[in-house]
């Protein structure tokens, strides 16, 4: 996923934690504690050289891009030290320069561990792939909060487009690389201070962001809870403006689940995929099913994605048998990852509405596509982000970790819809102009649905 605001500062350990101290900050603001990721059995022995703790996720996060899809935390390599005799002279040129910078640069004397981390970094972004990258220790511990959604900052998800406003992979900031809001979080510093969806930040604290990464801006706008920052927005009709923000700790709620339409129909919320998310998820689905409703919402809009095999146990609570999407690794090998066959919701006298935006990405749009594929659902809002590769954390000791793009993953029928996105089945554009607390999505859901009935404005505006 392009790095959004969810993700803590990579100043240091302390910073990333959530602060607990009496008095020093104020009380988390947004959305309620989400789950903190819980550890999930490794794939199997791809490699015999891995020694492998997995935990592979698929997100709207971190490392260059917005939406990050398929990690898994916890990896260590294992391989001994040394150059391998067959690459000695690709690697001749390396240790002359590794030598001469920590013997003879005359403005040392040079730490040995800076070298190595720069040397690990310009590695990992040689591959050119901006959702690869290195992350110091600090940077891997607060990644790890990251996926668990609790963190400092002003409360959006960002994104990056181009100047004509389509969604882009870029590597810094400039003309043709933007940085877009995709969605304030409900009850944040952002959305109180009336930062919209679809406004462009071009500046943090006086300086503009043009040559920053992604990574590099978000890490601007984060910060401790208390501190404030000065964003510049650009907004469609108006002359630039900037708002002061003061940054809070956000927690948030993976889950929201309603009654709408006289209780004849369920909606069910999520906002990201962890593992007590999908449980959650699932036992909100359960408890429609229960009550004898036999017409679904599910939103996804604007979730950013988490754990991979979470987007497999929320896609089978829908899909009874086959496989809800692929992988396919660097060998060209496929893995097949199967409805478990204890879905909830897969009769298919339940019918199903789903809704995706731009913001929809990764575990989102696996589950999209398997309802797709399996003509489970009808699918209506916007095309979704297209983000169709998986991340491997590799952890090197006490050097952090690498964030390594290590396969594709394709749905049931095998598309990879990486930078295309799911085009939904029934379009629904939502003009800049839209009264707050309108939804014209979930409103053309209902109308699918056969109720022809308005959500409460109530709730639209809680949602």
């Amino acid at each position: 996923m392009l790095p959004d605001d969810t993700t803590p500062p990579a100043a240091d350990a302390a910073d990333a934690a959530p602060d607990t101290s009496p008095n020093e900050a104020p009380e988390p603001t947004g959305y309620v504690a989400g789950p903190v990721p819980v550890p999930v059995a490794p794939r199997g022995a791809r490699r015999s050289t891995v020694v492998a703790v997995a935990l592979v996720v698929v997100a709207l996060l971190g490392g260059g891009a917005l939406f990050m899809s398929g990690y898994s935390l916890g990896r260590d390599q294992g391989l001994a030290p040394g150059t391998p005799a067959s690459e000695e002279q690709a690697f001749k040129a390396f240790w002359d320069t590794y030598h001469a910078v920590r013997d003879q640069y005359a403005l040392g004397p040079v730490d040995t561990n800076t070298l190595v981390e720069g040397a690990i970094k310009g590695m990992v972004g040689a591959v050119g792939d901006p959702y690869s990258s290195y992350l110091t220790p600090e940077d891997y511990a607060a990644s790890l909060q990251d996926i668990s959604g609790q963190f400092e900052g002003i409360g959006t998800e960002i994104g990056t487009v181009n100047s004509k406003g389509a969604t882009v992979d870029c590597g810094t900031f400039g003309p043709e690389c933007r940085l877009e809001v995709s969605a304030t979080i409900e009850g944040s510093p952002a959305e109180t201070a009336g930062v919209k969806a679809g406004d462009i930040i071009v500046a943090v604290d006086g300086a503009s962001i043009d040559g920053l990464t992604p990574d590099q801006a978000r890490d601007k706008i984060r910060g401790k809870a208390g501190t404030s920052v000065t964003v510049r927005i650009e907004r469609a009709g108006t002359a630039p403006f900037d708002l002061s923000i003061t940054r809070a700790k956000i927690q948030r709620q993976e889950v929201v689940a309603k009654d709408l339409a006289g209780g004849s129909v369920g909606y069910v919320k999520l906002a990201g995929f962890s593992d007590a998310g999908a449980d959650a998820f699932v036992a909100a689905v359960k408890a429609d099913v229960d009550k004898g409703q036999k017409k679904l919402i599910i939103d996804l809009r604007g979730n950013p994605g988490g754990f991979i095999t979470d987007a497999q146990k929320v896609a089978g609570t829908f899909v009874a048998s086959g496989p809800v999407f692929w992988e396919q690794f660097a060998d060209g090998h496929l893995q097949e990852w199967d409805a478990d066959g204890k879905g909830v919701a897969t009769d298919p006298s339940i019918k199903i509405v789903l809704l995706i935006d731009h913001g929809s990405a990764s575990a989102s749009e696996i589950v999209t596509g398997a309802l797709r594929d399996t003509k489970r659902a009808t699918i209506v809002g916007e095309t979704s982000f297209g983000k169709g590769t998986v991340q491997e954390w590799i952890t090197l000791e006490d050097k952090g970790a690498v964030k390594l793009t290590i396969a594709k993953w394709l749905t049931p029928n095998k598309d990879w819809i990486h930078k295309i996105g799911i085009v939904p089945d029934i379009a629904v554009t939502v003009p800049t102009s839209t009264p707050a607390g309108s939804d014209p999505v979930l409103d053309r859901a209902l109308t699918v649905l056969g109720t022809g009935a308005e959500a409460p404005l109530a709730w639209l505006i809680a949602a």
